[in-house]
């Protein structure tokens, strides 16, 4: 019996792209700002209870958002919950990378 081979395929760095999803750029931003909004909750030691109370949204929403559930939440809205820890939101647009196929979305966060 011979032996069978796998491959792999290198992915590119997006796995909603991956997946074939069409808006992968929009999904890929709002899991990393999704993510920051996490750890802030994190950092503050928070309960469900204070994030609702915080980011005005009823707690099943704070557990979605925690749990990376992220349908009823925009990229514009979870900029906004950033705002609500008192961090600022500088949008920086620059000339794409001749490295990258098409313009980059990314969240880069100082602490």
């Amino acid at each position: 019996m011979g032996k069978s081979r796998e491959t792999i395929d290198a992915g590119s760095g997006n796995v909603f792209a991956d997946l074939g999803y069409e808006d992968s750029a929009e999904r890929k931003l709002r899991v990393q700002l999704a993510l920051r909004v996490n750890e802030m909750i994190k950092e503050h030691k928070l309960t469900q209870a204070k994030v609702t109370a915080l980011l005005g949204i009823p707690q099943p929403h704070v557990s979605e958002l925690k749990n990376y559930k992220l349908n009823r939440f925009s990229s514009e809205r979870l900029l906004h919950f950033i705002t609500l820890f008192d961090r600022d939101v500088e949008i920086l647009i620059r000339p794409k990378a001749p490295e990258h196929a098409t313009g980059l979305m990314s969240v880069l966060a100082v602490v």
